[in-house]
């Protein structure tokens, strides 16, 4: 090193050539052949401090990974999601983004399982839901007629389920019907008509829970079966217990409607035949097959 700065006693001279030609472009290879110094030591002092040239830069293969990284976790991407993108190791990612903030997290780990638990089983709900609607409608695609006869009995094992019944220790030969679901009245009602029952005989009352909403009850019954609500008998109410837990709450609890057909001991008799003329025709255990 001593003998090199002996041959080249003017430093300062020689260094501002080599500036000068690393200014202009020139590579250290260059530089070093035209100045004649071999001495790598001497060639990084003579050049310290003066970047190298632009095209002189080895192109990264990664540079436009990096670049993309950056962008991804500028946009709030996690390391998982932009090594899935990119391809490259999270090792990389690391290094390349670490100046950068963490993206914000609006949830946990522990909501995020179980939200997707939760979508997972909405979709198993839908499925499941989607199964029972076609098994309803396909149901319901087979009873496409209904003839007098089989009104007759639908009628008649409706009011043996739902309707007052005779008791040999209680006579009550009364046609009294009392039920909460819409379609199951109008059944009944359509039965009724069929029996050519005027609907001058039928007496109509609520019976509901006193917390409920009374008028907008006996406004929809009065609707569906066509009558003015002051028809209504007096409505019978039932008196709230506050350690008891009601399901029956919301817009959708009207209460029950007991529908009453005045005069109707004959008819009273007359389902009771009705009714037990069904059971003797139904295959039951020790009877014998119909024919």
């Amino acid at each position: 090193m001593t003998a090199e700065l002996g041959k080249y006693s003017d430093f300062e001279g020689l260094r501002a050539q080599a500036v000068a030609l690393r200014r202009e472009g020139l590579s250290r290879r260059q530089i070093r052949d035209r100045l004649q110094v071999h001495n790598n030591d001497l060639l990084n002092r003579l050049l310290g401090g003066e970047p190298p040239p632009e095209w002189t830069k080895r192109p990264n293969a990664k540079d436009d990974l990096r670049a993309r990284a950056r962008e991804l976790r500028l946009e709030g991407k996690t390391y998982d999601q932009i090594q899935v993108e990119l391809g490259c190791s999270k090792g990389s990612i690391s290094l390349w983004v670490r100046d950068l903030p963490k993206p914000v997290r609006s949830r946990s780990a522990a909501e995020q399982a179980r939200i997707a638990g939760r979508l997972r089983w909405d979709h198993e709900l839908a499925v499941r839901d989607a199964e029972r609607q076609k098994t309803k409608a396909e149901a319901r695609s087979e009873i496409d007629t209904m003839t007098d006869a089989t009104l007759l009995a639908v009628g008649t094992a409706l009011y043996w389920a739902e309707g007052t019944k005779d008791k040999s220790y209680d006579r009550r030969e009364t046609v009294t019907f009392i039920n909460s679901d819409p379609n199951v009245i109008k059944v009944y009602l359509a039965w009724l008509r069929l029996l050519d029952i005027e609907p001058e005989r039928l007496r109509y009352r609520l019976m509901i829970h006193e917390t409920a909403d009374i008028e907008g009850a006996e406004r929809y019954w009065a609707d569906l079966v066509g009558v003015d609500v002051a028809a209504f008998q007096k409505t019978t109410l039932k008196k709230h217990n506050p350690k008891t837990v009601r399901k029956n709450v919301g817009d959708s609890y009207r209460g029950c409607l007991v529908v009453r057909v005045s005069q109707g001991a004959d008819l009273y008799r007359r389902i009771e035949g009705w009714w037990y003329g069904i059971v003797g025709a139904a295959l039951i255990p020790g009877t014998p097959n119909r024919t």
